[in-house]
């Protein structure tokens, strides 16, 4: 099954993240399909980027977003 979840990257103690489509089984930071936002916890106000669409496409196939993932999805459709 195809999960939507977070891919961490940076530093220690300065971490972002990419937004990612990947096989379940795959470690965290494994190879994935296909990228679809970033993450950054470390920067103020709006610290995300996603493409709806691609998401959508993704959701709409099957694919289960993480929690972190849910909610970053959810305050981009509360936006527009």
């Amino acid at each position: 099954m195809v999960a939507l979840r977070l891919n961490r990257q940076g530093t220690k103690d300065r971490p972002y993240y990419k937004i990612v489509a990947v096989d379940n089984r795959k470690r965290r930071d494994g190879r994935y399909i296909e990228q679809l936002g970033t993450y950054n916890p470390m920067q103020e106000g709006e610290n995300y980027t996603l493409d709806l669409e691609k998401a959508d496409a993704w959701i709409s196939k099957g694919a289960q977003p993480s929690v972190t993932v849910a909610s970053i999805i959810k305050k981009v459709r509360n936006a527009k």
